[in-house]
């Protein structure tokens, strides 16, 4: 008995070093979870040392042992949903699909995860309120983490009108991957003249920006597309905007006079 207990001295020991070594590495994130899993694995280790010393004294246990399984089993079946969420919230915790100060995106809510406890995960918003997840609804859901994105790539189209001559246009795509290539937080990656629009010829631009953040994004997105305005003006480029030409035509059949309606 006494080596039972002194062995479960040491292990609660050995448990209390590994949480808090996993908990420092986390560097604080997910400790709720952590706690769990230190007082469930302290609850099994004691209640085996329980068990056996109650062997050594000579004490039958298997009823005890079989009314603890039945009495496991009715509590489980109780509160089987609070389990599931416990379960889930340990899944997070050791999976780690995304963790405190991630940007997280879950169907069409979204925000930063502030706190991951045992049975609900709570992100803040981009309007301000918080919004409460319930870990088994997370776990079973398609979450895209935006904070472990390495580059961000962004496609964009501009339009230019239809009276662009042809050597112009293949002079606008070298203009375009000069801008690009220019900005230091830009990786070009094509630069086409993609498709004839209803009342426009337009460009295709592929990039991507070498950091995640979206404040970085929008700040090389505005460079481009101020350098891409003074560039146009300076090859006499117009951009173009939806425009129809509208016929008209006598009763006999004679065309009258043409006219072009912006819209």
């Amino acid at each position: 008995m006494a080596l039972a207990v002194q062995i479960a001295l040491w292990g609660n020991r050995l448990l209390a070093r590994w949480i808090a070594g996993r908990s420092g590495a986390a560097a604080g994130m997910g400790a709720t979870g952590y706690a769990a899993v230190h007082f469930i694995a302290r609850l099994l280790l004691w209640s085996l040392v329980a068990l056996l010393a109650l062997d050594n004294l000579g004490i039958d246990i298997t009823a005890l042992v079989a009314s603890l399984g039945v009495g496991g089993i009715a509590v489980a079946l109780a509160v089987q949903n609070i389990l599931g969420d416990i379960f889930c919230s340990l899944s997070i915790v050791f999976d780690r699909p995304f963790e405190v100060g991630d940007f997280i995106i879950v169907d069409d809510l979204m925000g930063t995860v502030e706190q991951i406890g045992i049975k609900t995960t709570r992100v803040r918003s981009l309007g301000g309120e918080q919004l409460v997840f319930s870990n088994s609804d997370l776990v079973g859901s398609r979450i895209r983490n935006y904070k472990r994105m390495w580059e961000r790539r962004v496609v964009f189209t501009f339009g230019v009108t239809y009276q662009t001559a042809p050597e112009t246009l293949e002079r606008l795509c070298g203009v375009v991957r000069e801008i690009v290539e220019g900005i230091d937080d830009a990786r070009l990656d094509r630069v086409h003249f993609a498709r004839f629009g209803d009342s426009s010829l337009i460009f295709e631009v592929v990039y991507y920006v070498r950091k995640p953040d979206y404040n970085v994004y929008m700040d090389v997105q505005q460079t481009i597309n101020l350098a891409l305005m003074r560039r146009c003006r300076e090859l006499g480029v117009e951009f173009a905007y939806p425009t129809q030409t509208i016929y008209l035509q006598h009763s006999d059949g004679a065309q009258a006079s043409s006219g072009r309606d912006d819209t």
